[in-house]
């Protein structure tokens, strides 16, 4: 194999149908899903603040101001086991592996999510990934969240694209991320990296992937209104494809990126 292609994928609305945080901790505050993002956008505006943080911050507090609810590494990976996918999603990555194998290609599958880091290790498709890099916590010494270490937004997202391709995969290492390295030296180029995302935080991958030589697609929920907000990133040059979320054998997905691993 002397091949080497990344897939990476958005998590919410792209691998599973909802917010990540509606499968376990926004339950246990009591209220519904709609309201917590509503606190979050509001509070984004009023302090005219990053989205993201808002949103982790909100779940410091609201984690504080009801008794019972855990706000630690270990919640939120027992709360990663409930979340639930998109048909075909479970059997993806082995069957696309198997596919990649039998081309002599290394297939490599990573994460480039705003949701949380600690929720997406814990679900079933965790050890799928050579990599995660979603939003994540510091804790205190009993292990309880107290500040963001990562906010992962639309435009921060990119960063990790040149971290695969750089093939500088810790966060923290700044100097390796900045230091110049031949094109020719990377060891996942542009031109062999799919990136799979559902909507606004992924513009940014998706038209950076596509302008270097590799592969967008916008995967969508069924019916007219998702199919169509897809159909727009595709009318504006910013996918290649647009695509159901069906991850299963034979499907569109399924069958347009066995093509792509194929030709690359």
């Amino acid at each position: 194999m002397n091949r080497t292609i990344a897939i990476c994928y958005d998590f919410d609305g792209t691998l599973c149908p909802r917010y990540m945080q509606e499968y376990g901790y926004i339950p246990q505050l009591g209220v519904k899903p709609k309201h917590f993002w509503k606190m979050a956008v509001e509070l984004a505006k009023a302090q005219n603040a990053d989205p993201i943080l808002c949103y982790m911050f909100l779940m410091v507090r609201e984690a504080g101001m009801h008794n019972g609810v855990e706000l630690t590494r270990e919640s939120f990976q027992k709360h990663g086991k409930n979340i639930d996918f998109f048909p075909g999603v479970e059997t993806w990555f082995g069957r696309m592996n198997r596919f990649a194998k039998s081309k002599g290609v290394k297939l490599e599958h990573y994460i480039i999510s705003s949701g949380i880091k600690e929720m997406i290790e814990g679900c079933r498709i965790g050890k799928e990934f050579k990599t995660i890099y979603a939003s994540s916590f510091l804790y205190d010494q009993n292990g309880i969240a107290k500040w963001p270490s990562m906010a992962v937004n639309y435009t921060t997202k990119t960063q990790f694209l040149f971290r695969i391709n750089k093939g500088c995969l810790d966060v923290w290492d700044t100097a390796g991320i900045n230091a110049y390295q031949p094109m020719e030296k990377r060891p996942v180029p542009f031109s062999r990296m799919i990136f799979i995302g559902d909507g606004e935080t992924d513009v940014p991958c998706m038209s950076l992937v596509k302008k270097m030589g590799g592969y967008s697609v916008a995967v969508h929920k069924p019916g007219a209104v998702a199919k169509k907000k897809a159909k727009l990133l595709l009318d504006e040059g910013r996918v290649n494809l647009i695509s159901p979320a069906d991850y299963t054998a034979e499907s569109v997905l399924d069958r347009e990126i066995r093509v792509y691993i194929s030709y690359l």
